[in-house]
């Protein structure tokens, strides 16, 4: 009877090594599957390349952003505001009636004006006023309007920026972010040809922007006269850049 029992003890045991033996076996075979698939993503990442394009569209101007001003000497502060707050108003309507857009006032300036003497002593002689304003207008209209601003008051151009309109720089910046994304992948299948590859799928895109860096300001002196001909004012061009980074999988 203990022998019987010993016998069948001993059949369970190994029952159990062999299913324990089992276990270990699948066990073991996940750990192989579950260690390979990191070096099979790594190889899938070696196989991908990087590329950077660029794209450039060149558009005209159209606007001028113009800042112009107003600027008076005076014995006192009130002369000098009185003087001031006169010539901007003249400046202003004239502004409105000729319909210019994004007008505003950029500037109020009141300060005392002293003489140096060689006994580094300071007299007071007057004041110093000065109000700027800037507006947008068409390039064709800037340059009678600069002279009839001046004709109105102001006694100083500041600056001339010149830009295109909104609605061509957005149109501009679609189609250099086209160039881009094509240039990109030129790049890429001349890059894999040369290697006997071919270009699979894009597997990342990344849009770096597409900006508008603003002309060469045209930039006026002080308008101390004017003449009966109209002030000559020639746009430029601005150019619209973009960049584009694609992965490619190869």
């Amino acid at each position: 009877m203990n022998k019987e029992l010993l016998s069948s003890q001993k059949s369970s045991f190994k029952w159990l090594l062999d299913k324990q033996a089992q276990v270990m076996a699948i066990l073991l075979v996940i750990l192989s599957i579950a260690s390979s698939a990191p070096a099979i993503a790594q190889e899938k990442i070696l196989r991908i390349l990087t590329v950077t394009g660029q794209g450039q569209e060149t558009i005209p101007t159209s606007l001028a952003q113009v800042q112009l001003g107003v600027e008076v000497k005076g014995q006192t502060a009130q002369e000098v505001q009185q003087e001031i707050a006169r010539r901007s108003s003249a400046v202003v309507e004239l502004l409105r009636s000729r319909g210019v857009e994004k007008l505003q006032t950029t500037g109020i300036q009141l300060q005392p004006a002293y003489y140096d003497y060689s006994s580094n002593q300071q007299r007071l002689v007057g004041y110093v006023g000065v109000n700027t304003i800037s507006f947008r207008i068409s390039n064709d209209r800037v340059g009678n309007l600069l002279d009839e601003a001046v004709k109105a008051g102001a006694t100083r151009i500041d600056s001339v920026d010149f830009t295109a309109s909104d609605n061509a720089i957005a149109a501009a910046q679609k189609q250099a972010l086209r160039l881009a994304t094509e240039d990109a992948q030129q790049q890429a299948d001349t890059v894999l040809s040369a290697l006997n590859l071919t270009r699979q799928e894009i597997v990342n895109i990344q849009v770096n922007g597409a900006s508008t860096p603003p002309p060469q300001p045209l930039m006026a002196r002080e308008a101390a006269r004017t003449d009966s001909a109209t002030t000559p004012v020639i746009g430029g061009e601005q150019t619209v850049s973009a960049s584009v980074t694609l992965q490619i999988s190869y």
